[in-house]
């Protein structure tokens, strides 16, 4: 098509498995997991067998060499990959774990986006159920953010290469999960990125991800395109380092790094992916010759592809602290194909590409299904439901399951107006995608009791919906499930709704009042918790206000301030309109009551 970005690719929706499939054609080093865009460490069952630390990041496609490039001895046990510039479902983050479980634990390492935080989250707390030993790191270093307000944080960038490199060189030595948590977690605190673009990327089937006229320049963006700090004019390169620099490094700012005359540090200059490789290098002094000029001493300094931005013509500088341990690992030898030393033996001789199968097939010995681990965690918690729903109560629920998936897509314009100013327009389809899946789905849900159709329904959102919303929904349906049997009371639904809504806090990074689904839900939730605090049995009158209350706040959105999400990056000028993740819980709220009630 005339005016389309040009690229190298057979089709949009196959991409990403082609370019996995390519990762290991060229990679001795590592195989993919069968079924999953995973990818692990060849050896991946003598690994288990020596007892160590099981190491894995991931995130979405587009990144290269990250995450999958640095799968290998030394460094990554294995990779997790998304979509383009989308974070991986649970789904294939929870194989990535159990492929790699042992009883040395599991780390995973999560850069500070919601949709990673989200779904790794999701994985580890199935993971944890199972019975698998595991730990997160999350890895928040931008240093372009100036607000002091609280938004969705610091973003997660090519730092996280830098706590890889260390959480995996510990791993091989055999230190304890325990033990590289701590080191890693040291480590992330210890550095800062900003990047600088010339021009945007082109997501396949998409095109740019912003405009910027022929003669600017962009300082402080994310690796996905999101808007940094300011447009600057395009001047000499040792005017463009200095800038950076010297706002990463301005003690005035929130996110900061502070870098003073005799520490020692690492620089990392990363191409985001179409700079030449005479600009990066030609950046790389500039960089190192102004920092040393402040008295610092740059001990190690790298120069690469490490963490791109599809075809972003720009790059990114991390400068990390250095110790004599942080140093040791980060020199230590690895064969993952991303890092500079390039992929070597333990002797330094090449490795040669072994002919056969590039999958590997593991067996998930030991670990508990999903059902098995609900049902013993609601044991454990003292249920008081009966042993068995009836198929009335079955049939019923899934009466109100249907009734709020046709009131969802029923709302997807409405949904997708109110996303425009905030967000990325989608909303509403994203809701419509999971309620259809939902209800083409729904005649297995009748033969099953509540706890456990909630965990049927956590899975459908998150395969169907995707992205941070079907991350979020799943996490709220599993942790409630965990606090219903087959036939739950009504105090029983409130107690479960405070489990989901504690989940997605914790791991969405969002509170009531920062302007979210979560508003409408605390709403209600609040109401109902002081209705069955007192003498009286929870009934219609109590859930008919607990709906009003959540209607009322999530119209009440509209005049708060946006701290979580995407809309937390967007000028709050722009933003005026209710959260359309607020409107979504309080219109199926409302049709989960009157299909109940009969109204």
């Amino acid at each position: 098509m005339a005016g389309q970005h040009k690229q190298f690719l057979n089709t949009v929706g196959t991409c990403v498995d082609e370019m996995l499939e390519g990762v290991v054609a060229v990679n001795p080093a590592v195989k993919l997991l069968k079924g999953h865009r995973v990818v692990l460490r060849a050896d991946i069952a003598e690994y288990k067998t020596a007892g160590k630390v099981a190491v894995l990041c991931g995130g979405g496609s587009g990144h290269e060499p990250f995450a999958s490039g640095y799968v290998g001895r030394g460094m990554l046990t294995g990779a997790v990959a998304g979509s383009v510039f989308t974070s991986p479902p649970a789904s294939d983050i929870l194989a990535a774990i159990r492929a790699v479980a042992n009883p040395a634990g599991v780390l995973l390492i999560v850069a500070n986006y919601t949709g990673d935080r989200i779904n790794f989250g999701l994985a580890a707390e199935k993971a944890k159920a199972q019975g698998v030993k595991i730990e997160t790191v999350t890895v928040a270093e931008d240093s372009a953010l100036t607000s002091v307000d609280k938004t969705a944080g610091k973003r997660g960038l090519c730092g996280i290469i830098l706590v890889q490199k260390i959480a995996g060189a510990m791993a091989e030595e055999g230190h304890t999960l325990t033990e590289i948590v701590e080191a890693t977690t040291r480590a992330a605190k210890s550095m800062g990125t900003i990047g600088i673009s010339l021009s945007p990327c082109h997501v396949p089937g998409s095109g740019a991800t912003f405009q910027i006229g022929d003669e600017e320049m962009e300082l402080g963006l994310g690796v996905h395109g999101e808007p940094g700090v300011k447009r600057m004019k395009v001047c000499p390169a040792d005017a463009i380092t200095a800038a950076m620099i010297d706002h990463m490094t301005n003690t005035a700012t929130s996110s900061h790094i502070e870098v003073k005359s005799g520490d020692r540090v690492l620089v990392l200059l990363n191409n985001l992916g179409a700079t030449s490789a005479l600009e990066l290098f030609l950046m790389a002094r500039s960089a190192i010759r102004y920092i040393e000029s402040k008295g610092v001493i740059v001990e190690r300094a790298m120069a690469g592809h490490f963490m791109t931005s599809l075809d972003m013509a720009g790059l990114s500088l991390t400068i990390m602290h250095l110790d004599e341990e942080r140093k040791r690992y980060i020199d230590k030898e690895t064969n993952a194909l991303g890092w500079q030393r390039g992929n070597v033996s333990a002797d330094g001789s090449a490795l040669s590409r072994p002919r056969g199968s590039s999958v590997i097939e593991v067996q998930e010995e030991g670990l508990a299904t999903d059902k098995q681990s609900r049902e013993q965690s609601s044991s454990n918690a003292g249920s008081e439901a009966s042993t068995g729903a009836t198929p009335e109560i079955s049939k019923r629920l899934v009466s109100v399951i249907s009734a709020i998936c046709e009131t969802l897509i029923a709302a997807e314009d409405r949904l997708n107006d109110l996303d425009r100013s905030g967000g990325d327009g989608d909303c509403g389809t994203t809701m419509k995608r999971g309620a259809e899946a939902i209800l083409r789905a729904r005649a297995r849900l009748v033969a099953m009791g509540a706890g456990e159709m909630m965990d049927a329904l956590a899975d459908t959102v998150e395969r169907s919906m995707g992205g941070s919303s079907g991350g979020l929904y799943s996490l709220f349906l599993t942790a409630a499930a965990t606090c219903l049997g087959s036939s739950p009371s009504a105090d029983q639904w409130v107690i479960a709704l405070g489990a989901g809504m504690d989940a997605v806090c914790r791991y969405g990074g969002a509170e009531p009042g920062d302007r979210t689904m979560l508003d409408p839900l605390h709403a209600a939730r609040v109401l109902l918790e002081k209705a069955k605090s007192g003498t009286q049995s929870l009934g219609k009158t109590h859930f008919q206000q607990a709906v009003e209350a959540a209607e009322d706040t999530a119209v009440r959105t509209a005049t708060m301030e946006a701290r979580a999400g995407r809309a937390s990056y967007v000028n709050k000028e722009l933003v005026r309109e209710p959260d359309p993740g607020a409107q979504a819980v309080a219109a199926w709220l409302r049709a989960a009551f009157r299909c109940f009630y009969g109204e």
